[in-house]
């Protein structure tokens, strides 16, 4: 602090300043200390902006999902679900996921097996109808297995458990005699929403592609992995929540395959019929800790998660 000692008014000694010059005086030294307080605190701020700071979390998507990405890998009249163990006894079927596939496939061989699948770690089967155009197999060129919490309340989902390996299950109707014997699967345009989706073959514009939607159950009743008819030991959800009969809430696998072909569907069928047989395979051969991990990461969570499980 500045101290001035004031004189008598009117006596001015040598070297000596008027009264008003010591108060300019006085002003201008509390102007300098204020200007170096606040040059010492922009530099204590500036250190702390310069430091990194925490990292801000990733930006995350509202949607219960994760998914894998799973090219087609083989063909067979085979289905081990179905009509295991007997080889060549099913209508043709385009396979994807698991390239060891085949009538004799278990949870066992299936585990030894390979997969066409991103994330590798899903050496689950998938499969479908083979699509013919023509005489000619046209196999998808997208194909998107996605794992859904949607279906159920947002309190539903958070309780969802993981599908148990070995689990089994078939979806459609691929004995269907019109489109209202199959509600589940639909077919649409790639891009091109002005075409009402349908339950039978769509015509697709030029450049488009045809796409088939197909949600299987996510109700189990905690108990089977398969059925006798490979769809009573699950169920779809009724007003968003699983029905007492099947009350472990799962994952909804929705299945969506975009096929290169569009145009007149006159000429399209499904190796079991119309479009409205279009039905869908899956067993279940994902790793336990995987699944869990995702299950609790992305669908308990709430949270859309790519391939590798993460946001």
């Amino acid at each position: 602090m500045l101290f001035l000692s004031r004189r008598k008014p009117g006596h001015r000694g040598r070297g000596t300043l008027p009264p008003w010059r010591y108060r300019i005086a006085g002003l201008a030294a509390a102007a300098l200390a204020l200007t170096l307080v606040q040059a010492n605190a922009g530099n204590a701020a500036g250190d702390r902006t310069a430091q990194p700071g925490p990292k801000a979390a990733a930006d995350v998507v509202r949607v219960a999902e994760f998914l894998a990405e799973c090219p087609y890998t083989h063909r067979a009249p085979d289905d081990p679900i179905v009509l295991p163990d007997l080889p060549g006894a099913s209508h043709m079927h385009s396979f994807f996921g698991n390239d060891t596939t085949n009538a004799h496939s278990d949870l066992a061989s299936l585990e030894k097996g390979r997969t066409s699948c991103s994330p590798t770690t899903d050496l689950s089967s998938y499969w479908v109808p083979t699509l013919y155009d023509g005489a000619k197999e046209v196999e998808p060129t997208g194909t998107t297995f996605y794992y859904l919490g949607e279906g159920v309340r947002d309190d539903v989902i958070r309780t969802i458990e993981p599908l148990p390996r070995g689990l089994r299950i078939v979806a459609g109707n691929a004995k269907a005699t019109g489109p209202d014997d199959n509600t589940i699967s639909r077919w649409s345009c790639l891009h091109h929403g002005e075409v009402n989706p349908s339950h039978d073959f769509v015509n697709c514009p030029a450049g488009s592609m045809l796409e088939s939607y197909l949600d299987f159950p996510q109700c189990w009743n905690g108990t089977d992995l398969d059925s006798a008819d490979h769809k009573s030991h699950m169920a779809y959800p009724v007003g968003g929540a699983c029905p007492s009969t099947h009350p472990v809430a799962v994952p909804k696998l929705r299945q969506v395959l975009r096929y290169p072909v569009n145009g007149d569907p006159a000429r399209l069928r499904l190796a079991s019929g119309r479009g409205y047989t279009m039905h869908g395979d899956f067993f279940n051969v994902w790793p336990e800790a995987e699944m869990a991990q995702r299950v609790r990461d992305c669908i308990n969570a709430i949270i859309k998660c790519g391939a590798d499980g993460t946001p």
